[in-house]
């Protein structure tokens, strides 16, 4: 399956809350009043795209009709396409995970959203490019979390640092960056326990460990939140403020199935310029793909 049929399936709920939404407005009637624009809000906002961005999205559709733009679903379709992509290419990213010597990854985000499994399959993604890779359990306080790293790393062929349950998480990020730039590593992929982003004390310590983790370095540094694409607008809360903690380099959207709320991707970009690196569509490692703004947006409005 290529990555547009991936992503349209991933997609299925957003596109009909938005595609079909946006056909039942236009079946028959012209796109003149207010009545109409209220419709319209309702369905953008019914696609998790968020208040901000609705409203900038009715703001630019009201100009191109002043411009003398056709008042039709087609025309609508267009427009949308072109606002999303320019809303997703302000935060365009070259690389989903720069090159380094090492590049240190620290994957952040709360429980349940599936870290340490997307920390997996971006190391078995950089194994397969030939590339080394050392993992940190820094989840220190679940023992499950550290034997499920472990597993990945003899899946991918990767070593993994790790220390006894309930150790310091800031030790095992210190240990592990001294161990990649001792071994010449060029990958390193952190993982941390999941936290709730209002949680103060979790926050400081997780802040504690970036700080630590940027002193030692040598090479480049990438920030990752890992969301859930079933948490809709929650996602972007979250994301403001860890972003806020820690200027994050990057969002992978994990669980990305047909229930998925993916429309939260456009908003998150819109509110924070953060680029989106990858989306997660199933349990395999071939599962999580770079993302497209192109085939994102054209997953959206398949029909």
């Amino acid at each position: 399956m290529n990555i547009l049929k991936k992503m349209a399936t991933g997609l299925t709920k957003t596109r009909q809350a938005l595609s079909q939404g946006l056909q039942s407005i236009f079946t028959g009637k012209p796109f003149v009043d207010d009545a109409v624009w209220d419709q319209l809000t309702e369905v953008l906002i019914g696609a998790d795209l968020g208040i901000a961005v609705t409203e900038r999205l009715i703001t630019a559709l009201k100009e191109s009709l002043q411009k003398g733009e056709p008042a039709d679903y087609d025309s609508l379709k267009k427009r949308l396409k072109l606002e999303f992509a320019r809303i997703l290419a302000g935060a365009t990213h070259a690389s989903p995970l720069p090159q380094g010597a090492p590049t240190v990854t620290l994957f952040v985000g709360v429980n349940g959203v599936g870290k340490t499994t997307t920390i997996g399959k971006v190391a078995a993604q950089f194994r397969q490019a030939g590339k080394s890779v050392l993992l940190a359990a820094g989840d220190t306080f679940r023992a499950g979390a550290i034997a499920q790293l472990s597993i990945w790393g003899e899946r991918v062929g990767a070593s993994v640092i790790s220390a006894p349950p309930g150790a310091d998480p800031t030790s095992v990020a210190f240990d592990a960056v001294s161990a990649a730039i001792a071994r010449k590593i060029d990958h390193l992929l952190i993982d941390t326990a999941g936290r709730l982003q209002t949680n103060h004390n979790l926050m400081e310590e997780l802040k504690k460990m970036d700080r630590v983790i940027a002193k030692q370095l040598t090479g480049g540094y990438e920030r990752v939140l890992v969301l859930d694409a079933m948490t809709g607008q929650n996602a972007l809360s979250q994301a403001k403020l860890f972003h806020a903690a820690m200027k994050l380099s990057g969002i992978i959207l994990t669980k990305l199935d047909s229930a998925a709320r993916g429309g939260i991707l456009i908003s998150i970009v819109e509110a924070l310029k953060v680029p989106i690196l990858f989306v997660g569509t199933g349990e395999t490692k071939d599962d999580l793909l770079p993302f497209s703004i192109h085939a994102f947006i054209d997953a959206l409005f398949e029909e």
